[in-house]
């Protein structure tokens, strides 16, 4: 049975952005597209409803390109349970309160039980502060939090 990583709206959207002229942001857009056209098929990726609505704001043009990434995963429903446990996660202040976009990402995940999380998102998401009480929080609740991560730590490793 392969893994399963649920992709957040930080990966589809440097998946298709223009190339940025910041070296590290370009970096990120560059391992994103490796990642998606290399490592994917290895995983069953799924992603959620908040993704697909973050997915929808901005550039006309970007947001087709997104959507039409996006339409290749299994979309999982946002239910009582995901927004719950979202609420959960920000009632422990490791989050900021306005955000609840990336507490939603973290709660479908955990609830659909995904190995892991990859995101871009390192001040709110992969943050190892942030991912160590919002862990405590889980495991109160009888849940396991995905390894979250970057494409970057996610990639295949070569042999030495």
């Amino acid at each position: 049975m392969k893994e399963s990583v649920y992709i957040e709206t930080t990966i589809v959207s440097y998946l298709v952005a223009r190339p940025s002229r910041d070296l590290l942001l370009a970096a990120h857009q560059e391992v994103t597209r490796e990642w998606w056209q290399n490592m994917r098929a290895s995983y069953e990726c799924f992603t959620s409803e908040e993704t697909i609505r973050e997915a929808g704001f901005g550039d006309v043009e970007m947001i087709e390109a997104r959507m039409e990434r996006l339409r290749e995963l299994i979309v999982v429903g946002i239910n009582a349970e995901i927004e719950a446990l979202a609420s959960r996660f920000l009632s422990t202040g490791a989050l900021p309160s306005t955000m609840l976009p990336d507490a939603t990402h973290l709660a479908a995940a955990t609830l659909a039980q995904a190995d892991y999380l990859l995101t871009w998102n390192c001040k709110h998401l992969a943050n190892a502060h942030v991912l160590k009480r919002l862990r405590q929080e889980a495991e109160k609740q009888g849940w396991v939090l995905p390894e979250v991560c970057t494409p970057l730590e996610l990639m295949e490793r070569s042999s030495p």
